[in-house]
């Protein structure tokens, strides 16, 4: 349990920074078209509206579930699997956001390439993903298990008997 708690920790201080990251790069732009990729129920894409200072949100996701709640959050939301192409015209984001995955798609080509189409000329990306080389993945990999962010399938985890997802949120909620 204890070495549990430390790793909730870890990841904890790992996603504050991460978030922290992100929130430095955006820019104000009351204007500005906000696409988040992967966008689960939109409380972070509401995050990045706020600091941008925008409301034009657009969002992604895979889960219904989570695109009715991104959606209730008045974040404009669609089913995409990110492999594939996204709808939307060229030239329509002024900012494109992928947090957390990229590491999930296998046609990186397709990705990039979607992304590249629906960003203004003038407009910026930010993609950021987990560190593979991070000394919990390595230690992960050593044991012949998934690293961590690999184990984050609903409806739990599978490949590290120490994933951290299965219950994560239910462990946030709990402290």
């Amino acid at each position: 349990m204890f070495l549990r708690k430390k790793l909730i920790h870890l990841v904890d201080n790992a996603k504050n920074d991460n978030d922290k990251n992100i929130l430095g790069l955006l820019e104000k732009n009351s204007n500005a078209r906000l696409m988040d990729l992967g966008c689960d129920d939109g409380k972070w894409t509401l995050r990045l509206g706020e600091k941008v200072c925008t409301k034009n949100l657009f969002g992604i996701d895979i889960v219904d579930k989570k695109i009715q709640e991104a959606i209730k959050k008045g974040i404009e939301c669609k089913k995409v699997d990110l492999n594939n192409d996204l709808p939307f015209e060229d030239n329509y984001f002024d900012i494109v956001h992928a947090n957390q995955v990229i590491e999930h798609i296998y046609d990186l080509d397709k990705f990039m390439s979607e992304i590249y189409r629906v960003v203004m000329l003038n407009g910026y990306v930010i993609i950021s993903t987990e560190n593979l080389a991070s000394w919990h993945n390595i230690f992960s990999l050593l044991f012949g298990w998934q690293p961590f962010s690999a184990t984050n399938y609903l409806p739990g985890s599978i490949g590290n008997p120490l994933a951290l997802w299965k219950n994560y949120e239910s462990s946030i909620d709990k402290s």
